[in-house]
């Protein structure tokens, strides 16, 4: 089943950067304002590799963001500012966060970072649960292909109820790496490197089967990229490997560096991705209200109830509901079951009762006009987790209108993600995001 393996990892020199000038969240993200914030933090920030600004005369392949990324991650290395590890070891990883619209609720979610197998979707070890979209592939192998690294995470969820794995890796807990990101989120790693403790934990994941929360776009674009390898590594062995008796990657692009987290503790947070629509040629709010009423009761909100769109969600949320943001005000829009049930007869049954799924099959696609393709390229689609200011954008004209959701839950992902099913792309928000720059997986 699961393949998981320890490394030797890349990371960065205590003694050259301070770790909080030189993390970043996840690529995608991260936004244009971050963007330049990292950038001022210091000349060896992360997002130089794997965000980096275009300049006016970059030639593609000669001189640009990736050609750059690989330049500056062998500088670093040679200058001593990212060092790699001599031993293979796995990371325990905590996070201790505020949980957001919740004052004073504090949790933590506790993980390991190491190496997984590589493994097709067909071979019902890995799973997906969300679309993925092309133009985030693209890029991520453009950088892949220069820079031959990893640089961040995939988050991965597996199932052990009894915590037996957390109990391994936490019961001397001590934190190497102490920092807080963005978002007021304590990040603590702690290097495990004792062979017989590596051997438990790898041993207690053989069983497992593994979704991917987080990261889709990246596990397939390392897939592939692992592909092209694999005739040339038939007998490979690292020569430094040779000396381990610990499990390593037939090759190394045959693995990717994870987060891997037990869905069966605490601390586990989904944050719902709210919908903004724009450009839509000839759209007119009380047109799509009409459309939409044989497929949803719709109640329109007053005045003082729409500063709490989010807590009016909430109240439907036992049914399928969303709320619709319009220039002509705000509506709640709960899920006609028999009508929605005929209209998405298309959908596997559990798809057409996910509240993200009507939105797009029936909603975006039938209501509105995009095709599958619009929306997978985002044409006339943006994405967004902060309520007010998806609401704010159709207040300032920049969009005809936002649709806020509710998260979907993690038994709805596990119970998709194990039968083959995916939702459509932007499903979920898992809060935190892993950090990136905390451990570098680099392939030569």
């Amino acid at each position: 089943m699961a393949r998981i393996y320890p490394f030797r990892a890349t990371r960065y020199n205590p003694t050259a950067v301070r770790i909080e000038d030189v993390v970043t969240q996840p690529y995608d993200k991260i936004t244009p304002a971050m963007q330049q914030v990292y950038y001022g933090r210091s000349p060896y920030n992360l997002v130089r590799i794997i965000l980096g600004l275009p300049e006016l005369f970059d030639e593609p392949g000669i001189n640009d963001v990736y050609t750059r990324a690989a330049n500056d991650f062998h500088e670093w290395r040679e200058k001593g500012v990212l060092q790699t590890d001599n031993d293979p070891s796995i990371f325990a990883y905590s996070q201790r966060f505020q949980v957001p619209g919740r004052p004073g609720e504090v949790c933590e979610r506790r993980g390991f970072i190491a190496l997984g197998g590589l493994e097709d979707y067909a071979s019902k070890v890995v799973f997906r649960h969300e679309q993925t979209l092309s133009k985030p592939k693209s890029d991520r192998l453009n950088l892949l292909k220069a820079t031959r690294a990893h640089f961040g995470q995939i988050f991965m969820l597996y199932s052990d109820p009894a915590q037996s794995i957390e109990k391994i890796l936490f019961q001397n807990f001590q934190p190497q790496v102490d920092v807080t990101d963005d978002y007021g989120v304590l990040h603590r790693v702690s290097r495990i490197t004792d062979p017989h403790s590596l051997r438990l934990v790898i041993g207690s994941m053989s069983d497992k089967k593994l979704i991917i929360a987080d990261g889709h776009h990246r596990y397939e674009t390392a897939l592939n990229y692992g592909k092209e390898y694999a005739p040339a590594y038939v007998h490979h062995t690292r020569e430094r490997d040779l000396s381990s008796t610990l499990p390593h990657p037939p090759y190394p692009e045959a693995a990717v560096m994870m987060t891997f987290v037990n869905m069966d503790s605490e601390g586990l947070l989904i944050l719902p991705t709210h919908r903004v629509v724009f450009d839509l040629e000839g759209f007119r709010p009380e047109v799509f209200l009409e459309r939409a009423a044989p497929y949803f009761d719709i109640e329109k909100l007053t005045a003082a109830e729409a500063p709490q769109l989010t807590a009016k969600l909430a109240e439907g949320s036992e049914s399928t509901a969303f709320v619709a943001v319009l220039a002509s005000g705000s509506y709640l829009l709960k899920a006609r079951p028999d009508a929605v049930q005929q209209a998405l007869a298309q959908l596997p049954e559990r798809q057409r009762q996910l509240d993200v799924a009507q939105l797009h099959g029936l909603v975006l696609e039938q209501l509105l006009g995009l095709s599958e393709e619009s929306i997978r390229e985002q044409r006339n689609l943006r994405y967004l987790r902060d309520a007010a200011e998806a609401v704010e954008q159709v207040t300032r004209g920049t969009a005809q209108a936002a649709f806020l959701m509710n998260p979907a839950t993690l038994q709805e992902l596990r119970e998709i993600a194990f039968n083959g099913e995916v939702m459509p792309q932007k499903s979920t928000d898992f809060y935190p995001k892993l950090l990136s720059g905390l451990a570098i997986y680099a392939l030569d």
